[in-house]
């Protein structure tokens, strides 16, 4: 197995697991608010995230910026519990690329301590970065991919109104994410 399929198959299995709950409720209250026909803007949210997620991945890995790493595990749940509450509160969301892009930039820095002891040994960072993070992307083009089909078969075989889907998926994601935001607080 090559050097780019390692980190490939590290970076789609970083979001394709329970481990990575709190990704997986982000991930899950960004697209809840979206359609089917959406799919290109979720799309364009799923690549900001990744590529802030990235930034920060590769400055912390680079030894360019390093932080408290308590606080970014505490403020990684206060970024979903924010989305999902935004979810409640307005009735026609539509996030932003910007505020996407700076939760990812506090995601990215969460795994930063992990990616930088595998790539230690590594001559270039560059390559195993961009495969880590295009395994991430499909990843969440996956779980992207399966909270639509949700959604869709919700409205059209249960007859929920996209309000009632949102209201399940962000209180269920509120649900998950208070006890670790009151675990992680630093």
């Amino acid at each position: 197995m090559s050097n780019f399929s390692v980190y490939f198959s590290l970076g789609l299995g970083h979001i394709l697991n329970w481990a990575a709950l709190d990704h997986l409720l982000f991930i899950l209250s960004l697209t809840c608010v979206y359609v089917i026909t959406d799919y290109k803007k979720l799309l364009w949210l799923v690549t900001a995230f990744t590529l802030g997620h990235s930034i920060t991945l590769a400055l912390a890995t680079l030894h360019l910026i390093q932080v408290q790493m308590s606080w970014v595990e505490f403020l990684i749940p206060c970024t979903i519990l924010a989305a999902a509450i935004s979810n409640l509160m307005q009735t026609e969301q539509r996030y932003k690329y910007s505020v996407v892009a700076i939760f990812g930039l506090i995601h990215g820095l969460g795994f930063s301590n992990y990616l930088q002891s595998l790539l230690g040994a590594e001559g270039s960072l560059f390559t195993p970065l961009l495969a880590f993070n295009l395994g991430l992307e499909l990843g969440q083009i996956l779980v992207v991919s399966l909270v639509l089909i949700f959604t869709t078969i919700a409205s059209h075989v249960f007859h929920w109104k996209q309000k009632t889907t949102v209201a399940v998926l962000s209180g269920i994601t509120i649900g998950l994410v208070l006890p670790m935001i009151i675990e992680r607080w630093p």
